[in-house]
C-alpha cells in the first residue's frame, strides 16, 4: 500500500531492458518510440458519455492517505467521513501559510481496522461525498500488481490461482508479507470463478480491475490510481518483462477511460515515454529521494498532465525548490509511508 523503497530501488538498468526488448541496437533518443511502437491496445479516450472525465490542473495541491486516520487512544477518528481526514491542513513550504488539499488519493474502501471485528467490504462513500461537498477531487486507490489478502476479492483470486496450479501468486513483497506480486503475463491459463470461463492470468486480473474500477465509479471517485504496476522491476518470482508490463499497464488506463474516469500512472518511471499517451497525470513517490523525476518532467509543461509526488525521508528543503520550479512544476509533499492523515507538508 504504501511505499516499498527497498524493492523499488532494485530497477533494471536500461542496457537490461533494452536486451528484453530486442532494442540494442537502438540510439538512447529512439527508446521511447520503439517501445510505444510495440504491440499495444490503441490508447483510448476518455468516455465522456459515461463520466466527466477530470483532468487536474497542472497545479493542484494533494493529499495521500490510504489509512484511517488514527486516534490519540486508539481506534480511528472521522468515522462520519470514512476515516479520512478531509478538513487536513499543512503550511506550505513556498510561502509559510496554512493551505488545504484541493485533490484527495484515498482507497475506495474504507480502512478495516477501522472496525470491530475487521471490516474491508465498505464502500467510502462517506468520504467521497464528503470530499465533494467541500469541492475537492478524489483519486480512487486501486491495486493492480498485487494481491491483498484482506480484500474482498481475494478470495477469487485465489480460486483462480489453484485452478492453474499456483499461476496466479509470484514472492510476497518486502515488508508487506499478506500481499503477494500478481502475474500478468498472458500466456497461462485458469479458470475465472465468477464465471467458469477459462482465461489467462491477465485477462482474469482485468477482468477483477474492472470490477474494483466500477465500485470505484459507483462511489463517485473522479479519476483512478493503478498501484504497483512496475512488477517487472521487482523480486516478483513472476519473469514478468518490461512488454509484458507496458501492455498491462496500458489495457489498465483504456479500462478507466472506457467507464469514463481519468487515471493516474504510479512509479513506472522507465516505460512514461511510452505510457505517456494513455494516462492523464502521473504518481510518484520519493522520485527525488531515488533521483528519478526527470521522466515525467515533461509531463507539466509538454502534455499539461499534473504530476503528484510523495516524499518520506528527505526534509522538504532538499526537495521543494526544484519540484515547484518552473522546470518541474510537480505537486510534491512530504509524509511518512504509513500515508495516515498526518503529517501532511505540502511543497506549494
Amino acid at each position: 500500500m504504501s511505499v516499498r523503497a527497498d524493492a523499488r530501488r532494485l530497477l533494471l538498468s536500461v542496457s537490461l531492458v533494452v536486451l528484453v526488448l530486442g532494442l540494442t541496437t537502438i540510439p538512447a533518443a529512439g527508446r521511447s518510440a520503439r517501445l510505444a511502437a510495440a504491440p499495444l491496445p490503441a490508447p483510448l479516450a476518455c468516455n465522456q458519455s459515461a463520466g466527466h472525465c477530470w483532468k487536474p490542473a497542472v497545479k493542484a495541491r494533494w493529499q495521500y492517505q490510504l489509512q484511517g486516520s488514527p486516534g490519540r487512544h486508539g481506534g480511528c477518528r472521522y468515522a462520519s467521513t470514512g476515516f479520512v481526514n478531509i478538513g487536513v491542513t499543512g503550511t506550505s513550504f513556498a510561502s509559510g501559510r496554512t493551505v488545504a488539499p484541493t485533490v484527495f488519493d484515498i482507497d475506495f474502501l474504507e480502512d478495516g481496522k477501522c472496525y470491530s471485528p475487521q471490516d474491508y467490504s465498505v464502500l467510502n462513500y462517506a468520504a467521497v461525498r464528503a470530499l465533494h461537498v467541500r469541492g475537492a477531487k478524489v483519486i480512487g486507490y486501486v491495486d493492480a500488481g498485487t494481491a491483498e489478502t484482506w480484500r474482498p476479492d481475494y478470495p477469487e483470486m485465489q480460486a483462480f490461482d489453484q485452478s492453474c496450479d499456483g499461476c496466479l501468486f509470484g514472492n510476497p513483497l518486502s515488508n508487506f508479507p499478506d500481499e503477494y506480486w500478481l502475474n500478468i503475463n498472458p500466456g497461462v491459463k485458469g479458470i475465472n470463478p465468477n464465471t467458469g470461463r477459462s482465461e489467462t492470468t491477465r485477462q482474469f486480473l482485468l477482468d477483477e480491475m474492472l470490477a474494483r474500477v466500477k465500485e470505484a465509479k459507483l462511489i463517485g471517485v473522479d479519476a483512478i490510481e493503478f498501484d504497483d504496476v512496475d512488477g517487472y522491476q521487482n523480486r516478483s518470482g513472476l519473469s514478468i518483462t518490461p512488454a509484458a508490463q507496458l501492455s498491462y499497464n496500458a489495457a489498465l488506463a483504456n479500462l478507466a477511460h472506457r467507464v469514463g474516469l481519468s487515471v493516474g500512472l504510479k512509479n513506472d518511471r522507465d516505460q512514461a515515454d511510452a505510457l505517456q499517451p494513455y494516462f492523464d497525470f502521473g504518481i510518484e513517490e520519493e522520485c527525488w529521494q531515488n533521483a528519478e523525476c526527470g521522466a515525467l518532467q515533461s509531463w507539466p509543461a509538454q502534455y499539461g498532465k499534473a504530476v503528484f509526488d510523495v516524499e518520506y525521508e528527505s526534509p522538504p528543503s532538499a526537495f521543494c525548490p526544484q519540484s515547484n520550479s518552473p522546470q518541474f512544476n510537480f505537486n510534491t509533499i512530504r509524509k511518512t509511508d504509513d500515508l495516515f492523515d498526518l503529517p501532511y507538508r505540502p511543497c506549494r
